[in-house]
């Protein structure tokens, strides 16, 4: 498997599978603590698979929605109280979005700040425009908000997913290069990984997002008491997705990892509309 930077020995273990000699030199002083959320739910397999590959090398706690909310983009939950429950694996779980699930654990349930974030593991991608929408980003940016690392994790597939391992073995992976060096700022990490068994990945690529054709309309329909209800559309196929975009990488067998920013200004504009309003 080729990896960027492939200078670093770090790779160099993780592609040898000496990752116990890794762990043994990275966590024999300090042990690295990582939040893990997710949209899908504290139920979701791609959390428990994440989790399992997690627990050996970090001190784990996991804080996740009651129930699916994949959709919820970057709420927060206002209009009622929030409730914080244990599963009987562990795992917290809250009546609330992702963004609710990060806020609650980091600012009034643990105490200590995290090392790291995790979102994941997605059952299925998050690229292009897909982050706008999606709260497995959206757990991750809360965690990036706070001041932490963050990254969300993404398995894109064509069919049913046969391969959380896959994604799971990949964010396990960037926790330890984090560990082993990380970062002089916070950063959030979109990260998607193509649904094939891990030692078919050709590598790493750092890409930016690509970009989609606009959603399908909304379906129509008719609930079994007569009332017209909608269902929202299916995504749009990719529209630019050429080399260096998430969509290039996943579909020619590459980790995608797309540095994500919060700022959304469009600086190329501010000159023109102060023109605009001054005319």
């Amino acid at each position: 498997m080729q990896f960027i930077a492939s200078a670093n020995s770090l790779w160099s273990w993780v592609i040898h599978g000496t990752l116990n000699q890794l762990n043994d030199d990275i966590f024999s002083d300090t042990v690295m603590r990582i939040l893990i959320s997710n949209d899908d739910g504290y139920f979701a397999p791609g959390i428990e698979s994440l989790a399992a590959h997690l627990k050996d090398i970090a001190d784990i706690t996991v804080v996740a929605p009651a129930q699916n909310c994949s959709g919820a983009s970057n709420s927060l939950t206002l209009d009622r109280p929030l409730y914080l429950r244990t599963a009987p694996n562990g795992y917290h779980f809250v009546n609330g979005t992702p963004t609710d699930c990060v806020h609650l654990a980091v600012t009034g349930m643990l105490d200590v700040v995290p090392d790291m974030v995790i979102s994941g593991i997605n059952n299925g991608e998050n690229m292009g425009d897909d982050t706008i929408y999606s709260g497995t980003v959206a757990a991750a940016t809360e965690g990036y908000l706070l001041g932490i690392p963050s990254m969300a994790v993404s398995l894109s597939y064509d069919g049913p997913i046969k391969h959380y391992d896959t994604a799971s073995r990949v964010a396990r992976d960037l926790a330890l290069r984090f560990q082993a060096k990380g970062f002089s700022e916070p950063v959030l990490l979109n990260v998607n990984v193509p649904d094939i068994p891990y030692h078919q990945l050709k590598g790493m690529q750092i890409t930016r997002l690509g970009r989609r054709h606009k959603a399908e309309p909304v379906v129509r329909q008719q609930s079994p008491r007569g009332e017209v209800v909608y269902w929202v559309g299916a995504a749009g196929e990719a529209a630019e997705a050429g080399e260096g975009t998430d969509f290039h990488a996943v579909a020619n067998g590459f980790v995608s990892i797309t540095p994500l920013q919060v700022d959304v200004t469009h600086a190329g504009q501010i000159g023109p509309l102060k023109n605009w309003l001054a005319t």
